[in-house]
């Protein structure tokens, strides 16, 4: 049997690319994003009784990495990169059906010519198609005693450091964008690096809203080097 779904709603995110996102839910706290429905399904009564609850399950679709297909064996990078798992002991891109599930918090509704879903730690690529919409229930969903596998815990968190340059690129944007500088040491302080790449005095860049954060990483401090117009 085969099947066909549309979008009920698209994603709007500051994160402009993979590069950067955290690799699960919640971990970046201060990332803001909106979830546009889309028509038909935009109309007040689609979401009525919705804001009684706090968190919101979120599947959709890995879109940008869809036609790359999939292999039944994974490289997490919590394991470094380097160890191998089965597809479905993994939560990678990369999937038979490239569908995602995220958990996020509902900040609130915007009901005016649509309806605007507004959205705390996810960790949704802007644009991303959303297939559905269904509430968070802690004592059904919440099971502390469950076994986590090689996920054992959060990941480790590295210190950030702002140079000179990035504290004055950080006061002209962040009236525009006043989480900024919390979202960027939350993205950084993850680590988003491939596992396989150490080199201290390569310069990333990971493009956060329309900007373009440059950062360099050494002995597990990130120093955040400038932010531009990307």
């Amino acid at each position: 049997m085969n099947f066909s779904f549309a979008p009920i709603g698209v994603i709007h995110s500051p994160y402009k690319e993979k590069f950067g996102i955290p690799r699960q839910p919640s971990l970046a706290p201060s990332a803001r994003m909106k979830l546009e429905l889309l028509p038909p399904y935009n109309h007040a009564d689609t979401v009525r009784g919705l804001a009684a609850f706090s968190h919101l399950w979120i599947q959709f679709v890995f879109h940008e990495t869809a036609s790359r297909g999939w292999r039944p064996l994974v490289r997490p990078p919590r394991l470094g990169g380097n160890d191998k798992v089965g597809v479905f002991a993994s939560r990678a891109t990369h999937r038979p059906n490239p569908l995602g599930l995220s958990l996020v918090e509902l900040i609130g509704i915007d009901i005016g010519s649509g309806v605007i879903l507004e959205l705390a730690g996810a960790d949704l690529l802007d644009g991303t198609p959303v297939l559905d919409i269904k509430p968070y229930i802690p004592f059904i969903e919440s099971r502390p005693d469950a076994r986590a596998g090689f996920v054992d815990g959060p990941p480790p968190r590295l210190s950030i450091v702002w140079s000179e340059q990035a504290r004055t690129d950080l006061a002209i944007w962040d009236s525009r964008h006043p989480q900024l500088a919390v979202l960027v040491e939350e993205v950084l302080a993850q680590d988003p690096r491939p596992a396989y790449q150490n080199d201290p005095e390569r310069i990333y860049g990971v493009r956060l809203y329309l900007l373009n954060v440059r950062f360099r990483i050494h002995d597990n401090i990130a120093t955040v080097l400038e932010i531009s117009a990307s």
